[in-house]
């Protein structure tokens, strides 16, 4: 295992992996993990699989533009690096549900049943109408390849004071505090189970899952697209990721930018 800094900790994770989280980097501070990820993964450094993690990330990105904040030391804040090159630029949105999927898992195996535990599209994590995490993934492509993916992941963990009331952390819903380092060694795991399902070319499953766990499924609510407020129910996604929402008998698409929820 190629590991560098914070030795005992990297070593606390010991992912039992093929390839995901066998290069660690923990590092004390950085601006973004993708940030890092990405400057390693130009310059020939990241071997397929390489994980940067911080205990501190100070301009973490999020969807949006929007910057994502978490308290120093109490929260996990990774990035990992993959070689996707089986994968189409088109269907790259099949990467990102891979990834949503991984993270419910492994919340799941930590919270027991949680009906409550949803993947709101396109990749955030919520527990009813809270926010636990979010997943950035940025994506180089070469040619008509990915040459890699940047796959971000902000996870709140233990941290109990936040600036919004629509956050939440596992700490809070379960009462206990979590050594983050195992914790992040079972996430590697779980990543790298969906992705390996990705590589395998079981779409439908990973499509079929997707769908069983996203927020406000075939559900009514209210949403905000152009400006205008317009209720809908939500009925799927489309091959390039885009949300499908029946609105009256028209089902209408729409990008991340295009639509709010109210």
């Amino acid at each position: 295992m190629n590991i560098t800094k914070y030795e005992k900790q990297v070593e606390a994770l010991s992912p039992q992996t093929l390839f995901t989280g066998q290069q660690l980097i923990w590092l004390t501070e950085c601006p973004s993990t993708n940030t890092e990820a990405q400057l390693l993964a130009g310059q020939n450094r990241a071997t397929d699989g390489c994980c940067v993690i911080t205990d501190k990330q100070t301009a973490g990105r999020g969807q949006r533009g929007n910057q994502w904040e978490a308290a120093p030391g109490e929260n996990l804040t990774l990035s990992v690096v993959w070689r996707p090159t089986f994968l189409p630029p088109a269907d790259q949105f099949l990467l990102s549900q891979a990834v949503a999927l991984a993270v419910h898992d492994w919340l799941s195996a930590l919270l027991g049943p949680a009906p409550a535990l949803r993947v709101k599209w396109p990749n955030d994590i919520f527990y009813g109408s809270q926010k636990l995490g979010g997943i950035l993934i940025e994506n180089t492509l070469s040619g008509a390849k990915i040459q890699h993916s940047i796959v971000g992941i902000g996870l709140n963990i233990n941290q109990q004071q936040f600036g919004v009331p629509t956050a939440t952390s596992l700490g809070q819903l379960t009462g206990r505090a979590y050594p983050l380092a195992p914790l992040a060694g079972r996430l590697l795991e779980s990543l790298e189970r969906r992705y390996l399902q990705l590589r395998a070319g079981r779409v439908g499953e990973l499509r079929a899952a997707y769908l069983q766990v996203l927020y406000r499924f075939e559900e009514e609510h209210a949403y905000e697209a152009a400006g205008r407020p317009l209720r809908g129910r939500i009925v799927g996604v489309d091959a390039t990721g885009r949300l499908a929402l029946a609105v009256g008998r028209q089902i209408q698409h729409f990008d991340l930018k295009e639509i709010r929820y109210l």
